[in-house]
C-alpha cells in the first residue's frame, strides 16, 4: 500500500499573480514619483521656511548656505549663531563682508584646490552655492550673504525654494 501512495498523481498549483502584479506597479508608480535625479540633497533646519516658487529647475552640487533670522549653516554646520557669543556675527568692508562665512567659505574652496591638486580625477571647483534663505528675511541681508560668497570666489548662485504643490 505505501508504495501505492506515493506513486499517485499530483494536482498541479495554480497560482493567481494579478494581486502581485498589482502591488508592483504600485510600487512602479511611486518610486519613479520620488525619484530625484539631481542627487543633490539639503537638509532644511526647522527654522527656516522656505519661499515657494514655481520652478522646475533641479539643483546643482555646491556648497549649501543656509540662513535663518539668527543662524547661518554652511554644509550642515553651524558658523554663526547670534544667540551664542563665540559665533555671532562679525562684518568687515564697510558691514557688507560676514567674516565667519567669507573664512568658512575659503576654507571650503581651498580644500578642494588642494583634492584637484593631488588627484585629477577630483571634481574640479565649480564656485556654485545652493542658497536656502528664510523666506521673512530682509534684502540687505541677502545681499550681505551674496557679496560674502562672491568675495570667497563663488560666483553661481541657486536659490532653493519649495515647490508650489509640496
Amino acid at each position: 500500500m505505501r508504495v501505492r501512495r506515493g506513486k499517485g498523481k499530483k494536482n498541479a498549483f495554480d497560482v493567481d499573480i494579478t494581486s502581485l502584479l498589482d502591488i508592483l506597479t504600485i510600487l512602479l508608480v511611486f518610486l519613479l514619483q520620488s525619484y530625484n535625479s539631481s542627487g543633490v540633497v539639503i537638509n532644511v533646519p526647522k527654522e527656516i521656511s522656505l519661499p515657494i516658487s514655481r520652478s522646475e529647475s533641479l539643483n546643482n552640487f555646491g556648497v549649501n548656505v543656509q540662513v535663518s533670522k539668527s543662524q547661518i549653516w554652511v554644509n550642515d554646520t553651524e558658523i554663526i549663531n547670534t544667540d551664542d557669543p563665540e559665533k555671532a556675527q562679525k562684518f568687515d568692508e564697510g558691514g557688507r563682508r560676514i567674516v565667519p562665512l567669507f573664512n568658512e567659505m575659503v576654507k571650503l574652496k581651498e580644500t578642494v584646490k588642494q583634492a584637484e591638486k593631488l588627484s585629477p580625477d577630483v571634481k574640479k571647483f565649480s564656485g556654485v552655492v545652493n542658497l536656502v534663505f528664510d523666506k521673512t528675511l530682509k534684502y540687505n541681508y541677502l545681499k550681505r550673504v551674496m557679496y560674502t560668497c562672491a568675495a570667497a570666489g563663488y560666483k553661481e548662485f541657486k536659490f532653493v525654494v519649495m515647490s508650489e504643490g509640496n
